[in-house]
């Protein structure tokens, strides 16, 4: 019996995970940083795409990954395996090297990273301060996240897998310009965004990385494991620019609401799993929100949007 076989049989099939994020916490926070030191590595070595679109991860039949990083006269492509629970680092040139996924702290697992990837053959540096974190502590001081808790590491993966096609799903019914499904490392979040085609107003004193994520359109809609205000898991979905009456549309399941201080609608995570049809309802979700968006600020939704 493969070891395959036996994860498949420890951690059973739910489709729609228990995920508190209460238990998890601890693990959350140290892979947050374990995706930040490998998204910014793929960040170094990829070129710029629109809207910073060249830095997630992607969910993957494993884990999560970066897809194929260019690299001289190939590429190397870095995975986290939640199954088998490596990291693993693949090149085009046949080598491949893992790390075992296993309580850690963030110094060591940077330090084994870094080493790793130079020792394929691969020059790069990265800046080693978190970002979109409160209180940051440099990946090569960092002895405070130290947690990996197996199962449920595999149970944030498994509760990716069954979101991402449906915002594939919810993807594939718009023409216009759209991100694809990815998972930026930063905010720890899947999400997926849709474009008016329109510039969207200067942001006065916003940084760089903000003026290019939203200078244009946008309804966005994604998915967060917690934490600060949100106890727990939830999905969110926001406009940028906020038109003027989105925060008292009517959206739907019933459950959503618009959270002034996370400025944008949120779902609770648990509403959804014990919902009748999870999938559908979180289709309804997305599709109310973003109506409630493109309505209110007059997107061209005839020429935007896949008719059935």
């Amino acid at each position: 019996m493969t070891s395959t076989t036996h994860a498949a049989i420890k951690y059973g099939a739910d489709p729609w995970p228990a995920l508190p994020f209460a238990e998890w916490k601890d693990t959350c926070a140290t892979l947050h940083m374990w995706t930040q030191i490998v998204g910014k590595i793929r960040l170094a070595l990829t070129p710029m795409v629109n809207h910073w679109w060249e830095v997630p991860l992607y969910v993957s039949s494993r884990g999560l990954t970066t897809s194929p990083i260019p690299y001289e006269h190939g590429n190397f492509e870095i995975e986290f395996d939640f199954i088998e629970h490596l990291l693993r680092i693949e090149t085009t040139a046949g080598a491949t090297e893992t790390l075992e996924l296993e309580p850690r702290t963030v110094a060591n697992f940077y330090r084994e990273v870094m080493e790793t990837v130079r020792g394929m053959g691969i020059a790069v540096d990265i800046w080693d301060m978190p970002v979109e974190v409160p209180n940051p502590i440099r990946f090569n001081q960092d002895t405070a996240h130290a947690s990996y808790d197996r199962t449920y590491a595999h149970r944030f993966w498994q509760t990716l897998v069954v979101i991402d096609p449906v915002f594939k799903e919810f993807r594939g019914r718009f023409l216009g310009k759209c991100s694809p499904v990815h998972f930026f490392w930063g905010s720890f979040d899947l999400c997926v965004t849709r474009f008016s085609g329109r510039r969207a107003p200067d942001r006065p004193g916003a940084d760089a990385v903000t003026r290019e994520a939203y200078s244009h359109e946008v309804s966005s809609v994604g998915w967060w494991p917690g934490g600060g205000d949100v106890t727990d898991a939830a999905f969110y979905s926001y406009a940028a620019p906020e038109p003027a009456g989105y925060r008292d549309a009517k959206v739907s399941p019933a459950k959503a609401y618009y959270s002034a201080q996370g400025q944008g609608f949120r779902w609770m995570y648990d509403d959804a799993r014990q919902s009748a049809d999870p999938r559908a309802a979180l289709l309804e979700f997305c599709q109310s929100t973003y109506e409630a968006a493109a309505n209110l600020a007059n997107w061209d939704r005839a020429n935007l949007e896949r008719q059935p």
